[in-house]
């Protein structure tokens, strides 16, 4: 579907300040998301598979080797490691779980891990199944379809006008070739971006239409939490008003995208994340993020409920339209994990042990290097006489 508001009407909601103004932009952007989803909701859930060390030098990263943040650090992760994981997330109430790795392309042996990953958790849990693992040519993106992946998540990051100061050694254009493999494969596409990297107003509006002529599945996006020691380290997170009337507009620009928001919306959103799952979203990434604490899983599902929105599984998790699973690939009742354990009087304790950065990554000072003394100079001799 096309957006519902012209670039010009954007630019002009973009300018808008006035809280009473935001809130009946967030009105017009509930209607849309409701219109198009009704109450379904689209809960993610990630694991963090291999973190640190990357050669790519995103600014906004503390990953990148570029960086001189403190780096967290694992290697790729077994496959029942992930899976341990993904239990957790079903769980907590997700309906989907992501094997997400650092870099630009995985190694052979890093990507049989995670496509064994993928196997164990479509034969184990009824979670949908997502990785972000980088670039990737069609006949890894097909391998993967195979293993039980059914959507793939890569980022564009901002406009294409802005991505030079986003990145000089991942192209943009890589980018859009990698999400056009993922598509030529028959895998759904989850593409977003981060706000907040200093972009301007139009430059916002410029990705969100860009973000609709790509038309993924899903619209993932994050506000910058600013990492001292990245390129980005030194800005301010953005206002809490000022993200949810962005939030609005981008739901206005993409009425049928999945819209999520992942990381940075507890830093920037503070008590104002109830008003924007209201702007539009259909899910958050539940419980906590690739090297950031989040917010609890039921608070999360709390922010929704509080709306009338049904955070519970459904058979496929959805209704007509299926909000989350264009494709219907995963048929079959899934249980419902969490209201099970609700119905018994009294409650019985749960204890899920979500992905955690705090205690799962290692850290990894940057080393000092010693600084090198200049290069004596040439010595320069008088010709003989």
């Amino acid at each position: 579907m096309p957006p519902l508001i012209t670039r010009e009407e954007a630019l002009r909601l973009g300018r808008i300040v006035s809280h009473a103004e935001i809130e009946e932009l967030v009105e017009r952007a509930w209607e849309a998301r409701v219109e198009r989803f009704g109450d379904s909701t689209d809960m993610c859930s990630l694991v963090n598979a291999k973190s640190g060390g990357c050669a790519e030098d995103c600014g906004f990263c503390a990953q990148s080797r570029h960086a001189d943040a403190d780096t967290p650090m694992h290697a790729m992760m077994e496959p029942e490691q992930m899976l341990a994981h993904a239990y957790a997330a079903e769980a907590a109430g997700a309906h989907r779980f992501c094997m997400v790795a650092q870099g630009q392309g995985l190694s052979k042996r890093d990507f049989g891990k995670v496509l064994e990953g993928a196997r164990l958790v479509a034969e184990h849990t009824n979670l949908k199944r997502c990785a972000s693992i980088g670039h990737m040519s069609v006949e890894r993106a097909k391998q993967l379809r195979e293993a039980g992946i059914q959507r793939v998540h890569h980022n564009v990051e901002s406009a294409s006008s802005y991505y030079p100061e986003v990145s000089e050694t991942v192209r943009y254009e890589s980018r859009l070739r990698t999400i056009d493999a993922v598509r030529e494969a028959g895998l759904e596409t989850c593409v977003g971006g981060i706000l907040n990297l200093g972009e301007t107003e139009e430059q916002r509006v410029e990705m969100a239409f860009e973000l609709a002529a790509i038309n993924p599945t899903s619209v993932p996006i994050n506000l910058l939490i600013p990492r001292p020691g990245t390129k980005f380290g030194e800005r301010e997170v953005m206002e809490p008003w000022e993200a949810v009337k962005w939030v609005a507009i981008f739901r206005l620009i993409l009425p049928d995208a999945l819209f999520r928001l992942c990381g940075g919306r507890i830093e920037n959103l503070g008590e104002l994340q109830g008003l924007a799952v209201k702007a539009g979203l259909n899910g958050v990434m539940m419980g906590n993020f690739l090297t950031a604490l989040g917010a609890e899983p039921e608070e999360d599902r709390a922010m929704f409920e509080e709306l009338g929105l049904n955070v519970a599984r459904q058979p496929d998790n959805g209704t007509n339209p299926r909000p989350d699973n264009r494709s219907g690939w995963l048929e079959g009742e899934t249980p419902n994990v969490i209201e099970e354990h609700l119905a018994v009087s009294p409650p019985v304790s749960l204890d899920v042990r979500l992905w955690d950065p705090s205690t799962q990554l290692h850290y990894a000072g940057r080393r000092k290097t010693r600084s090198r003394r200049p290069p004596t100079p040439p010595r320069v001799t008088e010709p003989a006489p």
